[in-house]
C-alpha cells in the first residue's frame, strides 16, 4: 500500500488548509494513520495521529489546539485540518500508516510512506 498526501499551498499566516491522505491499492481503515512534517534543514517530526477506530487522536504540542485530524473510513481517508497556520508550519508534510508498536510520536514506527504535500505559510 502507498499513502498520498494532497491539499497543500502557499497560504498566509493565519490562514487555514485541508490535507487529505489517501491509500492507493488498499484500505488503510484497519490502521493507524500519522502525519509528519519536514521543514528546511530539520528533522522530520510528528504532527498528529488517529487510531483505527477514530475515536483517539494525537498531537505534538506545537500543534495542538489548531490543527485536527480525522477519517473517514468510507472514503478510505484521513483529513489534517491546520487552523490559525504560522510560518513555522511550513514543511512538508507526509502522511503514513502505523505498522509497529510503539510510541504513536516515533516515524520510525510507520512505514508505507508517500510522496508529501508542501505547506508554505507566509508571514
Amino acid at each position: 500500500v502507498q499513502l498520498q498526501a494532497s491539499g497543500g499551498g502557499l497560504v498566509q499566516a493565519g490562514d487555514s488548509l485541508r490535507l487529505s491522505c489517501v491509500a492507493s491499492g488498499r484500505t488503510f481503515n484497519s490502521y493507524t494513520v500519522g502525519w509528519f512534517r519536514r521543514a528546511p534543514g530539520k528533522e522530520r517530526e510528528f504532527v498528529a495521529a488517529i487510531d483505527r477506530t477514530g475515536g483517539r487522536t494525537y498531537y505534538a504540542d506545537s500543534v495542538t489546539g489548531r490543527f485536527t485530524i480525522s477519517r473517514d473510513k468510507a472514503k478510505n481517508e484521513v483529513y489534517l485540518r491546520m487552523n490559525s497556520l504560522k510560518p513555522e508550519d511550513t514543511a512538508v508534510y507526509y502522511c503514513a500508516l502505523k505498522l509497529y508498536d510503539g510510541s504513536y510520536y516515533d516515524p520510525n514506527n510507520y512505514s508505507a510512506w508517500g510522496q508529501g504535500t508542501q505547506v508554505t505559510v507566509s508571514s
